[in-house]
């Protein structure tokens, strides 16, 4: 694996690559993007993107949600796929605000986690980008590009952002995650485009090329 001093020169030079990096969800506060993250699991933030006005001002909040028909919300979020687990899932975190948190997200990792349908990486990407709480969300991407380079080193998303987390400062840790994930979907994809690769020649996985 990298030391600091290597993995802060890869950073640097993904984050030159990607300056805007940030969650291409859309979203005006953190309820919405707790919504956004649950239905963006096997889909497209395009996707979720192109659904969630509608949704927002049938359902503006946690009360709305939580009194929610699940058929009608089923309807409503089905572009998405795998809409009924996510319309458990949407009205069973809602009501979860509503009954312990007086509606409000949350700001803390631990509280988040409880809620239905929110696990640890859901809960990061609100931390990280809704409530200003330094988080490093670990996605499939994360974990493909972060393991190619030789930032990190194991399946477990748990574990690798224990790894990544150590490598840089807190206030580093949600601009490397979003860096790493548009690397992977735009050039470390699950075949990658290693010429288009900004750190390629830091990265184990292009060093092992035959």
């Amino acid at each position: 694996m990298k030391t600091q001093a290597e993995a802060r020169r890869v950073f640097r030079a993904l984050a030159a690559q990607y300056p805007n990096a940030d969650t291409e969800l859309h979203y005006r506060d953190p309820f919405e993007l707790l919504v956004a993250t649950i239905l963006s699991a096997q889909t497209t933030d395009a996707r979720v993107n192109e659904v969630t006005p509608g949704l927002f001002q049938r359902y503006p909040d946690a009360a709305s949600l939580a009194a929610a028909d699940e058929e009608e919300l089923q309807a409503a979020i089905k572009p998405t796929g795998f809409f009924r687990q996510k319309a458990r899932a949407l009205i069973g975190m809602s009501r979860g605000l509503v009954l312990q948190h007086g509606g409000l997200v949350p700001a803390s990792l631990e509280a988040l986690v409880t809620l239905p349908g929110v696990g640890r990486k859901t809960a990061n990407v609100v931390l990280a980008h809704a409530l200003g709480v330094p988080a490093l969300p670990v996605d499939r991407h994360v974990l493909r590009v972060s393991n190619r380079i030789g930032l990190a080193n194991g399946d477990d998303p748990n574990l690798v952002e224990q790894q990544l987390c150590a490598l840089l400062p807190k206030k580093q840790w949600t601009r490397a995650s979003d860096t790493l994930i548009l690397h992977g979907r735009r050039v470390c994809k699950p075949r990658p485009l290693c010429d288009r690769c900004c750190v390629r020649r830091d990265c184990d996985y292009y060093q092992r090329r035959p």
